[in-house]
């Protein structure tokens, strides 16, 4: 026997809802309608209501650093790394000693600032000679302005020199440089070994991230586009707490398409005080939209899918039930939202709607 002929049997044997009792004999007519009454408790109602309709989508998405606050040191000359101080993953303060460089090219600039600040001690031995001759009348002004200018001069190029050392580090003499951090944060990269060479053509060196801030990046596929809007606030959860959900908002959604991946980015700043999301670490970003429009709500148990469409059973009056095809217009959790079919203020079965649902087909 199918299930819907036992359906059909078990129907049959509790309630003929459908049928009036009129023509019946008194005493079987009275019978039935004790039967009616007890299915009938058994079967419930809800009354449609209009209701905005939120919809939920879910993005794929990474945790990936603030580029405002990320720092690569590439090197600015060639050289040999002479010590390492730091390593993967440590937090450093700006102004730490992380590595030293020794450099030919270094030692050579080295060796022209001691020339000069030898050249500066002896201009300024003249200069003071100048003046005291010029006091006594024993020289003339111009040239105690040549006097004085070439100390200028050597001064000029003495500082020169020193800006440009300073570019590559701190001067520890014998062509040896020592690298500082230039900012607070995590070592996230390294490429740095005691004996290493190193030149301009290197890749970095290390990189310095501020972790205190970092961007969540969701990948935004072009039918999801009328869904995603700036502002939008979302829900973030990764496998690596399952049990703790992250709120922020979309700060910004790009404009143009992922030439690789084919989707636009969306941008979410989070605050990482805990430290507790990682770069490339991998999230879900769901997102919730409210509409305008209002809908009429209803249970989605309340839908009965058959042959390829859905439907209701509605109770027109009390025990008199219909069938209704609907349109789902879609789904938030426990509830449906419908586009065709239903009104505000009719009321669905909720309960045993597919025992009458198949007792009204059969008739």
């Amino acid at each position: 026997m199918t299930k819907k002929k036992i359906i059909h049997t078990v129907l049959t044997g509790i309630a003929l809802f459908t049928y009036s009792c009129g023509n019946k004999q008194a005493g079987q007519g009275d019978e039935n309608n004790r039967i009616n009454k007890a299915f009938l408790e058994h079967v419930k109602t809800i009354q449609v209501v209009l209701s905005h309709q939120e919809q939920d989508l879910i993005l794929t998405g990474k945790v990936e650093y603030n580029p405002d606050k990320v720092i690569s040191y590439v090197p600015l000359i060639g050289g040999v790394i002479d010590k390492v101080s730091f390593s993967l993953g440590d937090h450093v303060q700006k102004g730490q000693a992380l590595f030293d460089i020794r450099s030919p090219e270094l030692s050579a600039l080295q060796s022209e600032r001691l020339s000069l600040e030898s050249e500066k001690r002896v201009a300024e031995r003249e200069l003071q000679t100048a003046q005291a001759l010029f006091a006594d009348q024993l020289l003339s002004e111009q040239e105690l302005l040549e006097a004085t200018g070439k100390l200028q001069q050597i001064q000029a190029a003495l500082n020169k020199i020193q800006s440009d050392m300073s570019v590559y580090g701190t001067d520890r003499g014998n062509g040896i440089f020592t690298v500082h951090a230039p900012m607070s944060g995590y070592i996230v990269h390294k490429n740095a070994t005691i004996g290493s060479p190193i030149s301009a053509d290197n890749d970095a060196v290390f990189m310095i991230a501020d972790l205190s801030t970092v961007w969540v990046t969701a990948n935004v596929y072009a039918g999801d586009l009328l869904f995603v809007r700036k502002d939008m606030e979302v829900e973030m959860t990764t496998f690596s707490y399952p049990d703790e959900v992250f709120y922020g908002k979309i700060n910004a959604l790009s404009q143009v398409f992922d030439p690789e991946e084919r989707v636009l980015k969306a941008r979410i700043i989070m605050q990482n005080r805990d430290l507790k999301l990682k770069p490339e670490m991998s999230m879900l970003v769901k997102l919730k939209d409210k509409t305008s429009r209002q809908l009429p709500a209803i249970p989605s148990d309340a839908l009965i899918f058959d042959d390829n469409r859905y439907f209701v059973v509605v109770e027109e009056t009390q025990g008199n039930f219909v069938i209704r095809a609907v349109v789902p217009q879609g789904h938030n959790h426990d509830t449906s939202y419908i586009s065709a079919g239903l009104s505000e203020g009719e009321r669905v079965v909720v309960a045993n709607q597919l025992l009458i649902y198949s007792e009204l087909n059969e008739n």
